[in-house]
């Protein structure tokens, strides 16, 4: 029985501080997963990929999902919250040290193999956490807390995303209609790797500090069952199953779109910006991503979450068919007075009406904001398996978000053939499959019967 079980949780006190140390938590792993958007870039780049093979910087880091997930559930049953989190935040340390060992390697192979390490720590991290926050607390809030905790979390994204455009982007080999050498890609791999290894060595700080208060988690984490039942009893409930593949599939369409982001922004016919530039854009994404979470954890106080879910499924919906629609649009100029953001010696091309799907892709963003943890905390609310066991399975789909991406890459490669000029707005046919079964899921949650959130679900519930 895990050391929780035993302890009595106080009500106030250390609460808070617990609080803000797993927040802190959904800031981390965010930030470290918006780095690979502009490193699908860089890494296209500085190993000529295709599309497809591009993608696979998303398909290493977020199959760890699929492989690490079930582990990770095992493993919280067994040594508890506090431990997880300690183990997880090691597993990213390590992960980063791999990707930055890549400067004397020198293959695409190590970067890969770093991501799927590092994500393999945040995946203890995830299926520690998103139960975490949502049990401590009142069970009428939980709806708020991960939301709230899911802002934060929105906040790390767009740092990570700037961040990484920032360095991840930098220098002659990201300018347009410039010839590629070998010694800009050498310089290019060099910014990459420093970027990680500074990284690694910021969170090994940050590791020491939740160590050593790793005492006041353990107090105010959820009790464990007596008896721990596998992770994979959670395969026996419906509503587990059908959470995780609005997770699998909710998450493969936000990381497609974003990753894609870059080499949306930046065709000639959208915006036409340089490549840093349209990085930098790009995490306007998650900054209406957190915007709308902390809009959203209000909201949530008095609209019901599948209520909410209905509606920004249908926005995102609405937003994916816009950008397929104007695949074939010419970039027509706009009037010259329109306001445009301008970056200091970045020339920028006329304003046209190119920016209409690129606004309704940034714009997908503000819709996403509370799918991950609404369809997280239904799912556990319908879910007739404990929830570290429905939380596992869960956190085991975000694998999606490697496997939808490669989807879309190979779709962007397949539709260039036949559509060179609007390949990259075609392809949005993806995500807007994935946001169509959002729209399902939100809308057969609202008959299902719900429970409180706890580790001893029995199948009569």
């Amino acid at each position: 029985m895990s050391n929780s079980a035993q302890t009595p949780k106080p009500r106030s006190g250390g609460l808070v501080l617990a609080l803000v140390y797993v927040t802190a938590l959904f800031f981390i792993w965010a930030f470290v997963t918006n780095l690979i958007d502009p490193l699908v870039k860089s890494m296209k780049v500085i190993y000529t990929l295709s599309d497809a093979e591009a993608q696979l910087n998303q398909f290493a880091f977020f199959i760890a999902y699929g492989i690490m997930s079930i582990p990770s559930g095992a493993y919280l049953a067994k040594h508890g919250y506090a431990k997880s989190i300690v183990l997880g935040l090691g597993g990213i340390v390590a992960g980063c040290l791999i990707a930055w060992s890549t400067t004397y390697s020198h293959t695409f192979i190590t970067v890969l193999l770093g991501l799927f390490v590092a994500a393999s720590g945040i995946t203890l991290l995830q299926v520690a956490a998103n139960p975490l926050i949502a049990s401590m607390g009142d069970q009428k809030r939980a709806h708020f807390r991960l939301n709230l905790s899911q802002a934060f979390n929105s906040m790390g994204a767009f740092l990570g995303g700037m961040f990484g455009s920032k360095f991840l982007l930098s220098g002659p080999l990201f300018e347009k209609n410039v010839a590629i050498t070998d010694a800009m890609k050498a310089a290019g791999l060099g910014f990459v790797t420093n970027v990680y290894l500074t990284v690694a060595a910021i969170l090994a700080v940050f590791t020491l500090a939740v160590f050593v208060v790793r005492n006041t988690i353990t107090t105010h984490a959820p009790k464990m069952a007596a008896h721990t039942e596998s992770p994979f009893s959670a395969f026996r409930s419906k509503w587990a199953n059908l959470g995780s593949i609005g997770i699998f599939l909710y998450v493969g369409a936000e990381v497609c779109v974003i990753s894609g982001m870059i080499f949306f922004l930046e065709q000639p016919q959208i915006m036409n910006i340089p490549s840093q530039v349209a990085g930098f854009v790009g995490p306007v994404f998650m900054l209406l991503a957190m915007c709308g979470r902390f809009i959203g954890s209000w909201l949530m106080t008095f609209v019901k979450a599948t209520t909410m879910l209905t509606i920004v499924a249908l926005g995102a919906t609405i937003l994916c068919v816009i950008v397929i629609a104007t695949y074939h649009m010419p970039a027509t100029p706009l009037d010259a007075t329109f306001p445009i953001p301008t970056f200091p010696g970045v020339h920028h091309a006329p304003l046209t009406t190119g920016f209409l799907p690129g606004f309704a892709a940034i714009l997908i963003g503000l819709f996403n904001s509370i799918m991950f943890p609404t369809i997280f905390t239904l799912t556990l609310e319908r879910s007739t398996a404990p929830a570290s066991a429905t939380s596992g399975i869960m956190c085991m789909a975000i694998c999606g978000g490697g496997i939808i991406s490669v989807v879309y890459g190979f779709a962007v490669d397949m539709f260039v053939a036949h559509f060179p000029v609007g390949a990259r707005s075609l392809a949005f046919v993806v995500p807007l499959v994935c946001y169509l079964y959002v729209l399902w899921f939100a809308w057969v949650a609202k008959r299902a019967p719900t429970h409180a959130i706890e580790e001893g679900v029995g199948a009569g519930h």
